[in-house]
């Protein structure tokens, strides 16, 4: 990053921020403190009003704004795709949001930036997987769910812990404090601190039904961090799994969260997974039909002979 970039960078990243200390402005342009004092010697020299407060940092003085500044070709086309993405994932007061900023952002491009932009826009495509009525669901929960996380206000569902007929699908009602959403290769996921486990737990939105926004408030814990919440790894249950090569693509284009790694095998490839319990994973493998063979553990090659003797019964 040249220096000219790199001024206009730090006004910016100070407009969005507010104060930053030389040693935080440093790291993020990873230059050096004493070269960010150049900069911010240049800068106040230009009639940029930057204020220092020695021990806390640097800050633009109140009510000073940058204008709106000029987009490359890269840069429109990243902010219309994600606008795009949000349209499609959010619900619809953000996705009529993300329409508003593409009109915005088309407004003030040029005539040449605006119509590379287009010619490159128009070679992606952003198409869902899901089916739409689910989708439709996921967004109103959504919606009602961000409603309450703002508010801090607690909610309360009726939750299914795993897909009907694959083992524990039992409905619990539950009583939660939202802290956030997690989009998760196109599923939502809830975030919360839930009164039944007393712990912050993860909840398919889903899964849910009956959502209420309820009374009761709650307040979010000093020491909890959202961006930096990491929950606890507690798929324990190693699978390994052969598979041929003639389904090979298949298995690694289905994006299978409980897949680690899938690597070369004299018979194929070899699928290691990780997972809580067999039934999270044994519809899947089922649907591997014959191209699949199950390596461990017993519990789960015992479970595909139950399911494959059921099958030729019933045939």
């Amino acid at each position: 990053m040249n220096k000219t970039d790199r001024l206009l960078a730090i006004v910016l990243e100070l407009q969005r921020k507010g104060t930053l200390r030389a040693e935080d402005l440093a790291a993020t342009f990873e230059t050096s403190v004493r070269t960010i004092y150049r900069d911010m010697q240049a800068l106040s020299e230009a009639g940029v009003p930057i204020v220092g407060a020695p021990g806390q940092g640097y800050s633009l003085m109140e009510g000073y704004f940058l204008p709106p500044v000029s987009f490359s070709v890269e840069e429109a086309v990243a902010l219309l795709i994600g606008a795009d993405l949000v349209e499609q994932a959010f619900d619809q007061n953000f996705g009529n949001s993300a329409r508003a900023v593409q009109r915005k952002v088309e407004a003030i491009l040029s005539a040449d930036v605006g119509e590379q932009a287009r010619r490159i826009r128009s070679t992606f495509r952003l198409v869902s997987p899901r089916a739409n009525n689910l989708r439709e669901q996921e967004k109103a929960h959504a919606q009602l769910l961000h409603d309450a996380i703002i508010s801090e206000r607690k909610v309360r569902f009726r939750y299914r812990r795993g897909t009907p007929g694959e083992g524990d699908d039992r409905e619990t009602v539950r009583d939660v404090a939202p802290y956030g959403l997690v989009l998760v290769r196109g599923s939502w996921t809830l975030l919360a601190h839930c009164d039944l486990r007393q712990d912050i737990r993860r909840f398919r939105l889903s899964r849910m039904s009956g959502l209420i926004v309820l009374e009761e408030r709650f307040i979010l814990p000093d020491d909890f961090h959202f961006a930096d919440y990491k929950p606890l790894d507690d798929r324990y249950l190693e699978v390994q799994i052969v598979i041929s090569p003639t389904i090979a693509d298949r298995v690694k284009e289905s994006g299978n969260f409980f897949i680690e790694e899938i690597t070369e095998h004299p018979d194929g490839f070899l699928v290691r997974l990780r997972v809580r319990q067999i039934e999270e994973i044994l519809s899947w493998v089922l649907g591997l039909g014959a191209d699949a063979v199950v390596l461990t553990p017993e519990s789960l090659r015992s479970r595909i002979r139950e399911d494959a003797q059921k099958l030729f019964e019933r045939y």
